[in-house]
């Protein structure tokens, strides 16, 4: 389990993390989201030791992850996964890494095996592609078999292929019974992938939630309703729990309900002689969900596109 209590950063005058209280459990994979510069890698940086917190404190397995006598078998981390001697082929860098904990070679060869490397083993990392990269920051990540894994970023660079590898690794991972957490920009990813998520924006917690209570909360479930008799079919509608709105930016016969289903209103519709140009079933997007959250913690907004600046 990680846990953080009331982390906080400053940079001389600036704070950047405000005070973050959240816990990553085990068995569930936990999406760290947040805008551009909301504070995401800070906060990891100081999860493991490496910025240490103005106030506040965080541990991981129930200690500081300074204090771990063999951090690589309790935590695997992915922070940056260039930082690596381009030098080295990807086997040897590995077998650095082995070494500070007496993990065997046969580990090093069967992590290099999970994540697709065993080909390019004895390449050096100098002429490894970004998503080569990735993986071979992934196979460090994973060499200490942790209990724990947080890992920035893991998709950037991956084909099609690797995304869902990445996808399968990670819920895997979960279902053993480890603590996961991920950041990452991909909403589409954190959809399928997450089941719980912590949200920030500017160094502050906006949420602690899962996904489904994030998306339930920023609307949820409705039905889109396109019907030329839409003022009569809303009187028809109406009852408790029951709320029936105009699609923004259609006309008045364009209907957003929430509080039933697309059966009843078509039930209803057909009792009645009501014709349906459309009836169809939608949900809020987690993307649209995170949007409507952090959008007043974004710094830079573009707000129109630039009709014709690349002409």
């Amino acid at each position: 389990m990680i846990r953080a209590y009331g982390l906080t950063k400053r940079y001389g005058d600036t704070t950047v993390v405000h005070g973050l209280d959240f816990a990553v459990h085990p068995g569930t994979v936990t999406g760290f989201l947040g805008p551009n510069g909301a504070g995401k890698s800070t906060t990891m940086r100081m999860l493991l030791g490496l910025d240490a917190p103005t106030r506040g404190r965080s541990t991981i397995g129930g200690r500081d992850y300074t204090t771990h006598p063999a951090p690589l078998t309790e935590v695997g981390a992915l922070l940056e996964a260039r930082s690596v001697h381009p030098g080295r082929t990807a086997f040897h860098h590995l077998m650095a890494l082995a070494h500070t904990h007496g993990i065997p070679r046969g580990r090093v060869e069967r992590v290099l095996d999970m994540v697709g490397l065993t080909g390019a083993a004895h390449r050096r990392v100098k002429g490894f592609s970004l998503g080569m990269g990735q993986r071979l920051g992934i196979a460090a990540a994973l060499l200490g078999d942790p209990a724990t894994l947080i890992l920035d970023e893991p998709v950037n660079g991956l084909d099609p292929e690797g995304v869902l590898w990445i996808r399968t690794l990670l819920t895997s991972l979960a279902a053993e019974g480890r603590t996961v957490l991920v950041s990452s920009h991909l909403m589409s990813e954190m959809a399928l992938t997450a089941d719980h998520l912590v949200v920030i924006g500017r160094g502050r917690l906006l949420a602690d939630t899962t996904v489904d209570a994030l998306i339930r909360d920023a609307g949820g479930a409705f039905v889109k309703v396109v019907t030329p008799q839409a003022d009569t079919l809303r009187t028809l509608l109406a009852g408790p729990g029951v709320e029936i709105g105009t699609d923004a930016g259609t006309g008045a016969d364009h209907l957003v309900v929430r509080g039933t289903d697309a059966a009843h209103i078509g039930r209803t519709a057909a009792a009645h002689g009501i014709p349906l140009i459309e009836l169809t079933p939608q949900q809020v997007s987690l993307e649209q969900a995170f949007m409507d959250l952090t959008q007043e913690s974004v710094d830079h907004r573009t707000t129109a596109p630039l009709t014709g600046a690349l002409a």
